[in-house]
């Protein structure tokens, strides 16, 4: 029982298969028995379970990813109660009822877990956004700023420029008296 590698470089995708100890890790195979995907949150885990089960009691030796794979999936538990039972411990049913309530717990904690997951990526989304708001607030508050002072600016410079015109025009008004008066004393 191995793993045989798929997928793109830096995203794998592993089928999880039954394989001759001899054979190259992606070469030939006797049953492909499921999938894992490591790359998801929290990593996807397609297992057939009887298969498994049964290359597992056949004595198929598993790598030790794929041994946590089964374990994460309860083959190594039920493996572990069908030896009580077959010793006489307890019978099949008390096995069976101790795996469903092991798996219902399983999968509760596996749930909530994918919910804190979840929850926690929209709190730090939601916090980009505010971030984000800020930083646009901001931006804006500097910008309408500069066109203030820009508009200020222009609005100097037009008040410059009347005042600049109107001391011309003060200064012409003056100097045409005095020329008017200059000409006057040279026709006299």
């Amino acid at each position: 029982m191995r793993l045989q590698r798929h997928g793109k470089k830096g995203r794998p995708f592993y089928h999880i298969v039954i394989a001759d100890g001899r054979a190259p890790r992606d070469g030939r195979f006797i049953e492909k028995i499921g999938t894992y995907n490591p790359v998801a949150k929290p990593a996807e885990i397609d297992l057939n379970f009887e298969k498994a089960y049964d290359w597992f009691v056949k004595g198929a030796d598993p790598t030790p990813t794929v041994k946590a794979i089964l374990s994460e999936k309860g083959v190594l538990l039920y493996n572990h109660l069908m030896k009580g039972v077959a010793k006489g411990a307890f019978t099949k049913e008390v096995a069976e009822v101790r795996f469903n309530e092991w798996k219902e717990s399983k999968e509760n904690k596996t749930s909530s877990a994918v919910k804190a997951i979840e929850l926690s990526e929209k709190e730090a989304a939601k916090k980009r956004l505010e971030a984000e708001a800020k930083v646009n607030e901001a931006r804006a508050e500097a910008i309408a700023k500069k066109r203030m002072q820009e508009a200020q600016a222009a609005a100097g410079e037009t008040e410059e420029a009347a005042a600049e015109a109107a001391e011309e025009a003060a200064e012409e008004a003056a100097e045409e008296p005095a020329a008017e008066a200059a000409e006057e004393t040279a026709a006299e």
